[in-house]
């Protein structure tokens, strides 16, 4: 493995977890930060050398764009990886330790090796666009920052963001209200 491999392949791993099954424990909610629950999936297509990659976990989420928390967990329940956010940092712990990033998109550029749009997450589960990009209205959602997020069921609680650069990226949402 080369210099930095094991790391590689441990974020590599946290992301699979961040990213099989539904939420058992949820912690304590607060009127301020309330957790959204349920099932995240991420499906890179092939492109070139590079095979399709794929990832699912529970999770919990709970904050904005700016600061909050995502738990991935396993299908039993159990924490697989915790990621928490603010202006000045952003935090992955996992089984084999702690990794710190300037931001979210190099947490999910070093893990997945493509950008997902986590700081606009929040906003996007909640069936609106992230207020700090802009975006355009589609008949089924809206596009944002090169993504087209269908949220025109999102009041069953599914999510569906694609964006179509190659590779092309799909990520799923399974939403427990």
């Amino acid at each position: 493995m080369t210099p930095g491999g094991h790391g590689r392949v441990a974020a590599a791993m946290g992301l699979a977890v961040l990213l099989s099954a539904c939420a058992a424990v949820r912690p304590p909610a607060t009127a301020e930060m309330p957790w959204t629950s349920g099932r995240l999936a991420v499906r890179v297509d092939a492109l070139g050398d590079s095979p399709a990659r794929s990832a699912s976990a529970g999770f919990d989420l709970r904050g904005t764009a700016d600061a909050g928390e995502l738990r991935l967990l396993s299908p039993l329940g159990t924490l697989l990886a915790q990621t928490r956010w603010s202006p000045r940092e952003v935090v992955l712990d996992t089984p084999d330790g702690q990794r710190r990033y300037d931001d979210l998109d190099s947490l999910s550029r070093d893990t997945l090796g493509e950008v997902l749009p986590l700081r606009a997450l929040p906003d996007w589960m909640a069936g609106r666009p992230w207020a700090a990009a802009p975006s355009r209205a589609r008949d089924d959602g809206f596009e944002q920052l090169g993504w087209h997020v269908q949220v025109s069921q999102i009041a069953d609680g599914q999510l569906v963001a694609r964006r179509d650069a190659p590779p092309v990226v799909t990520l799923r949402a399974r939403i427990e209200r």
